[in-house]
């Protein structure tokens, strides 16, 4: 008897702490993300592979997947830097710090996923900052996509959420795209290409299939290291694209404040727990107090759970309070810290 299980991974989003220095004020957390199994589905029934897919996009950033780091360095030059992920391939990032950012995945000398976003990026038939409905004229989003390989077959089922906010198009046989939408102006905020494999190895989406998963990787401490150092020069980077594309000022980086956000991406980690307040009761001020950093204002952006830095990056951008602290034009310095899949952003004004 064929068996189908349902992996759901639901991104969590907390509401911001927005903290001063004579009086504090606490938004309402958002409820804690919860990770849900079906034992049992029924059998998949589907016409889609009788419907025609798209044509694979060329001429433009998508046309890199397939291709080799050669064709990167001769058509963009060295990257910024390489980031080790946690998928088993090395983002190399090419950025402008202000309205370009590519982050190309290269794995055994392979480009298999690509995120960018920014104004200048070049992803024809569609572009950053197209409407909802546009993108969704030229792709058609659909509910159910599916994958195959030689030995599994596997079905990709939306959710209502999944549709508004990151809907997932087959443009060819063993590529897919994730459309990400800014959902407070109803525009394409950034997109993400990938290969079938490496769609089944970030678990995105809630899966029906018949065969097997691949394995998750598993990651020494040493590589957690690096994963971790690089998801926290994207969140950085990527913070700043977005406060450019609303006329935000840039932030500017501060290690000591990163040291304290990524101690409390490890303490939530550690001790099991999602919230601004540690388990002894103390918040971000308590936290800063502790390392003598002077500020004005501060504010805290947190998150678990997500694929990635550019996943909880869209995550804050859609949630209400996050986006108010990441957007604040009145936010001078950031400290990000991340430790494995928990995410810590603080915001300061200094004057």
């Amino acid at each position: 008897m064929k068996r189908f299980v349902t992996f759901i991974l639901c991104i969590a989003v907390i509401a911001i702490g927005v903290y001063f220095v004579i009086d504090k004020k606490q938004l309402v957390d958002l409820e804690d993300f919860k990770q849900l199994t079906k034992e049992s589905l029924p059998k998949i029934k589907s016409n889609q592979e009788e419907k025609e897919v798209l044509p694979f996009f060329e001429g433009d950033l998508f046309s890199y997947i397939g291709k080799n780091s050669e064709k990167l360095i001769d058509d963009l030059g060295d990257p910024d830097r390489k980031d080790m992920s946690a998928y088993g391939y090395t983002w190399w990032v090419y950025t402008d710090e202000e309205s370009t950012y590519m982050q190309f995945g290269v794995e055994d000398d392979e480009v298999v996923t690509i995120f960018a976003s920014g104004e200048d990026v070049l992803t024809d038939p569609i572009s950053i900052g197209d409407s909802y409905e546009e993108v969704n004229e030229a792709f058609n989003f659909e509910d159910e996509i599916e994958y195959k390989d030689d030995l599994s077959f596997y079905k990709f089922l939306m959710s209502d959420e999944d549709l508004r906010t990151n809907p997932l198009v087959k443009v060819s046989d063993d590529v897919f795209v994730s459309a990400y939408f800014d959902t407070f102006t109803d525009e394409l905020s950034s997109v993400r290409m990938m290969t079938g494999d490496t769609l089944l190895q970030q678990r995105i989406y809630e899966i029906e299939y018949r065969g097997s998963l691949p394995d998750p990787i598993e990651l020494s401490d040493d590589e957690w290291e690096k994963v971790e150092s690089g998801m926290e020069k994207q969140i950085f980077d990527l913070s700043n694209i977005y406060r450019h594309r609303f006329g935000v000022g840039a932030l500017k980086k501060d290690k000591e404040v990163q040291e304290v956000a990524y101690l409390h991406s490890k303490d939530m980690q550690d001790n099991e727990y999602f919230s601004h307040y540690a388990e002894d009761g103390s918040g971000l001020k308590e936290r800063l107090q502790e390392k003598n950093i002077y500020y004005m204002t501060a504010g805290e952006n947190i998150a678990a759970q997500h694929t990635d830095a550019p996943a909880a990056m869209e995550g804050w951008l859609n949630s209400e309070g996050h986006r108010e602290a990441l957007l604040n034009d009145e936010y001078t310095h950031l400290g990000v810290g991340v430790y494995h899949l928990y995410y810590t952003q603080n915001f300061l004004f200094k004057p």
